[in-house]
């Protein structure tokens, strides 16, 4: 601590402007108490202390010096003592008790020396000068209280005067209004945000807290505005007329992190103005004596645990945020608050807060969906979206120039001409004690995390990151620091920290590609329906844009590796099977030259993968390349294969003969080349498409065939088999055979958790009892669908097919119209066929193809 110890030389400014102070203070509260006793002590201190003062200034005469100090004892313990002391302010008696202490003590230090040195000379050229030293400190820290006690005493004793006054000119009825006591010192908040838009809500529950002096803590990632909350909360109306000027704002990154700097300042802050307190014990007194908010905003620079002196602030803080008369606000990155805070995350803004942000600043362009799209990249984050528009007010930049810049930097744009930045904000918390003392790896895990845009998987970390220890621990971390957040089981970042700490160079990563590689091993799995480790490959679905980003990535930097691309091929596998969408590693696959040797297999995988979603259009075209490069290279077995699916999707779109021609030469191949297992395939293939084409008995000859083909391990194709025999009875009206064949794909999909292939069996069930009448079974089984369905779109605007059949057999045409309307949107958004016409759905919903209907074999 620093002091103003006492010096020979005539360095006596601290401690004994400190007594002169108490000695005028003393007097003035003389002057002012009605207490006659009171009187009489604080006469007799004052008189003591300055003869204390002399006697010090002099460094002589200590016999004499230790008599005024039991003096000063006698006269304050009897004024203690005395029954109308009450009258006087608790906080003022604490006060003189700590002053009867201290000076009690220095008595008794003189006179054991005395008793030690009874030649006086002799001690004084030995310890004087550091005896008289350590007095001084003493004295410099309790008179500090001590005088700030009797200053404040003195201060309401004018307000009383002043109250009185009033009370008399004012000429009211002689009632006394209450004064709430103010303190007029310290330092002001800033002034409030310019704006703070889309943050009234939670403004009003931050003020409600307040209100009741519950302790708050306002935590998020930096840039997230909680400055600008804090500073709204202190300017709001009820919180001035709440606490009036005992308003306070810290800022707590503008001083070095350690106990004396923050309580240092925290006393110059609150008006107390203790050049060195010790502790908060120190400030108790002036902390107690009225109703008031602080607001501590970036605490992370003070509260971080691995910080200088973090534990010892910690406990500072926690012991000011349970004053019951004060309402302590804490902004920060880091959640190690205090635990009887009341925590509030802040989230993004929303859209429309931030496009008012946005057009707030900017003013040379229009309002356009280009903006909007760009603030939607950034996750509404407050300080990107201000520094974005003031970048781009600042060079006058229209909607184009900012959509081509945006395009080109992302988050290099926000960095404006005062050296405002968004890499300034997150630097801090890179910087930070806790985050460095991590070591060396997290900056790297950091960058993976930005890699992917969902994140990583909690549940992954020891299977992503096996050589790193205590990785959990790490990643609790991150989220501590606000530099990442936990959602739907992924732990990723906010879009403007993902830009900016993704790495520059993928393939220089070591992680990441550590993680490339453990990806495409679990791809390389084959997803084999047939097996009861089916379900496990279904992984992909809480995955899949990781990982489609991961091949997006790598397919472009890294053309010629022959593993990347077979990652590719098997991820299209894992979405054909599991989860059926568009990708956009379509243009990847066709940009390939035809002579690239995975290019013929992707664009395969890819056909099937349109056909998973009703696109039999863009089918066709992949299939078609495919034929063309398997022929070239002469591989029957491949031609066989391209052929059997050209058959599908020209059956899907009612191209019924050429379907036929080329299942049977598909068929006629295979049973040169290929085994049981394929010829079964292809008699189904052929099934299907003699079913659609009214030639039921040849239809149910070819897969009455297949069944007999089947091996032992194809249940697939087993269950393919039934379903057309089941498909054919319908046509036929045999209902109980079709009911019987359906049950019998059901048994044997069940067990494999076959979800797609039970949807359809599933679908033309209910079309089934739909045709006879049969409602509450035909819902029940559309409403089996639809679980079945899960997140495949193209399966589920199937199933709004049959639901508005439903509906509209029972004439429910209220329900049964927009339930049409809703299938074909969902349905044409994928590029399918929808199973009736837009045109016909106010007259009449048709049912979809029988072709449609069980396209999931």
């Amino acid at each position: 601590m620093t002091t103003n110890s006492l010096q020979p030389e005539g360095g006596h400014d601290g401690a004994f402007s400190s007594l002169s102070a108490s000695i005028e203070a003393l007097n003035l509260v003389n002057q002012n108490t009605s207490v006659e006793s009171a009187k009489s002590v604080f006469g007799s201190a004052g008189v003591l202390l300055a003869t204390i003062r002399d006697l010090m200034v002099n460094q002589q005469d200590y016999v004499v010096l230790g008599f005024s100090c039991a003096g000063v004892c006698q006269a304050l313990d009897r004024g203690l003592s005395g029954r109308r002391m009450e009258e006087l302010s608790g906080s003022v008696l604490w006060a003189i008790e700590k002053l009867t202490t201290t000076v009690a003590a220095i008595q008794e230090q003189i006179v054991k020396q005395d008793q030690k040195n009874p030649a006086l000379p002799s001690f004084h050229a030995r310890n004087d000068k550091e005896m008289i030293a350590a007095w001084g400190r003493d004295f410099d820290r309790v008179l500090h209280i001590f005088n700030m006690e009797l200053s404040i005493n003195n201060h309401m004793v004018l307000l009383n005067i002043h109250r009185d006054v009033q009370a008399v000119q004012g000429g009211t009825d002689g009632r006394h209004q209450p004064i709430q006591a103010s303190i007029p010192l310290g330092e002001l908040p800033p002034p409030p945000p310019g704006a703070c838009f889309g943050r009234d809500a939670l403004i009003e529950k931050i003020v409600g807290l307040a209100d009741t002096f519950n302790s708050i803590a306002l935590i998020g990632a930096g840039g997230i505005g909680k400055t600008s909350v804090a500073l709204a909360v202190l300017h709001h109306d009820r919180i001035q007329e709440q606490f009036g000027s005992n308003r306070r704002f810290v800022r707590c990154d503008n001083f070095p992190a350690s106990r004396p700097n923050f309580l240092r300042r925290l006393s110059k802050v609150i008006g107390a103005d203790m050049r060195d307190p010790e502790d908060l014990v120190s400030l108790r007194p002036f902390l107690s004596l009225t109703k008031m908010i602080i607001v501590l905003d970036n605490a992370e620079s003070i509260l971080d645990p691995q910080g200088t002196d973090g534990k010892e602030i910690y406990d500072a803080v926690e012991e000011l945020s349970r004053f019951s008369n004060i309402c302590l606000a804490i902004t920060s990155r880091i959640t190690t608050v205090p635990p009887n805070c009341e925590t509030i995350e802040i989230s993004m803004l929303s859209m429309e807060a931030a496009h008012d942000v946005f057009y707030r600043i900017y003013k040379y362009g229009k309002q356009s969906d280009l903006v909007n799209d760009i603030l939607r990249q950034m996750d509404f984050h407050p300080l990107s979206v201000t520094l974005l528009a003031t970048v781009a007010h600042q060079y006058k930049w229209d909607n184009g120039r900012l959509a081509k810049e945006w395009k080109q930097r992302q988050t290099g744009v926000l960095h404006t001409e005062h050296n405002d930045s968004l890499a300034a904000t997150i630097n801090l918390s890179l910087a930070s004690p806790m985050f460095q003392g991590l070591g060396p790896d997290a900056r790297r895990l950091l960058e993976v995390i930005a890699f992917f845009p969902q994140g990583v998987d909690e549940n992954n970390l020891d299977w992503l990151f096996p050589t790193i220890p205590n990785i959990n621990a790490i990643f609790d971390k991150f989220c501590i620091l606000s530099l990442t957040y936990r959602s739907d089981g992924f732990v990723t970042m906010l879009a403007p920290l993902r830009d900016h700490l993704r790495p520059i160079n993928p393939k220089r990563s070591s992680l990441l590609c550590a993680a490339k590689e453990l990806y495409f091993t679990r791809l390389s799995v084959d997803v084999d329906p047939n097996t009861p480790t089916f379900g496990e490959t279904r992984w992909i679905i809480s995955e899949d844009v990781n990982l489609e980003h991961l091949l997006d990535v790598f397919t472009s930097i890294d053309k010629r590796s022959d593993s990347v691309w077979s990652a590719c091929g098997d991820f299209i596998k894992h979405l054909y099977w599991h989860k059926p969408r568009q990708t956009i590693l379509r243009s990847r696959i066709e940009c390939l030259p035809d002579d690239h040797p995975s290019k013929p297999e992707c664009l395969f995988r890819l056909s099937r993968l349109f056909n998973s979603m009703g696109n039999n259009l863009d089918q066709i075209l992949f299939l078609l390349r495919v034929l063309e490069i398997r022929s070239k290279e002469g591989d029957q077995y491949r031609v066989a294969q391209t052929l059997l699916e050209l058959s599908g999707a020209n059956r899907m779109l009612g191209l019924r003969e050429e379907g036929i021609r080329q299942v049977k030469e598909a068929l006629k191949i295979m049973e040169r080349v290929g085994r049981a297992t394929d010829r079964a395939v292809c008699l189904n293939a052929l099934a299907y498409s003699l079913h659609d084409d009214k030639q039921l008995d040849e239809a149910r000859d070819a897969a009455s065939r297949a069944i007999a083909l089947s091996e032992k391990g194809q249940e697939l194709e087993t269950f393919r088999s039934h379903h057309i025999l089941g498909a054919i009875y319908s046509s036929e009206g045999e209902r109980k055979k079709a009911i019987h064949h359906y049950e019998v794909a059901l048994g044997i999909a069940s067990p494999f958790k076959w979800h797609t292939p039970m949807f359809w069996i599933h679908h033309s069930m209910a079309n089934l009892f739909c045709d006879e009448g049969t409602f509450d079974d035909a819902q029940a089984h559309i409403t089996q669908a639809k679980l079945h369905a899960a997140d495949d779109t193209y399966c589920l605007g199937r199933a709004m097919e049959v639901q508005a059949r439903i509906l509209y057999r029972q004439k429910w045409l209220a329900d049964a119209i927009p339930e049409a309307a809703c299938a074909i949107e969902t349905l044409e958004r994928l590029g399918a066929v929808a199973g009736f016409d837009a045109s016909r759905a106010l007259q009449d919903i048709e049912p979809a193809t029988e072709s449609q209907a069980i396209s999931g074999g």
